[in-house]
């Protein structure tokens, strides 16, 4: 089983597809990985050797952020945002969209499931 940047790949997947099993690696960066590499994208992951995989975490090593450090800068990044007091921070403490997108009707993923209208119930008087 290959181990890479702390993550597991899935055996029985393509090369291809189990480079995005690591967080900052999608389709068009595990191809450009694997031209580098000099891998075929269609080998399955089980049959990749020490040799290859070897290659692939010096080509990750040299390119940059993946796994936890890139989730640490992105995490900075937003806490920046909410300590100057831009309209994006104050969007992203309120957890609204942060890009423009209307939220009148739409956006339930970001704001929560709906909080229904409370029926306020009038106090009959009662009878002395």
């Amino acid at each position: 089983m290959a181990r890479i940047a702390g993550v597991d790949l899935p055996p029985s997947k393509r090369s291809e597809i189990g480079l995005t099993y690591i967080y900052g690696i999608g389709r068009a960066r595990s191809n450009s990985i694997l031209r580098r590499a000099d891998i075929n994208p269609d080998t399955k992951v089980r049959d990749l050797t020490e040799d290859e995989v070897g290659r692939i975490r010096k080509i990750l090593e040299e390119e940059g952020a993946i796994e936890g450090d890139l989730r640490k800068e992105i995490s900075m990044n937003i806490r920046r945002l909410i300590e100057v007091g831009s309209y994006r921070g104050l969007r992203h403490r309120r957890n609204l969209p942060v890009r423009g997108q209307r939220t009148h009707t739409n956006a339930r993923t970001r704001k929560g499931p709906r909080k229904g209208t409370i029926a306020i119930k009038k106090k009959s008087a009662a009878k002395t």
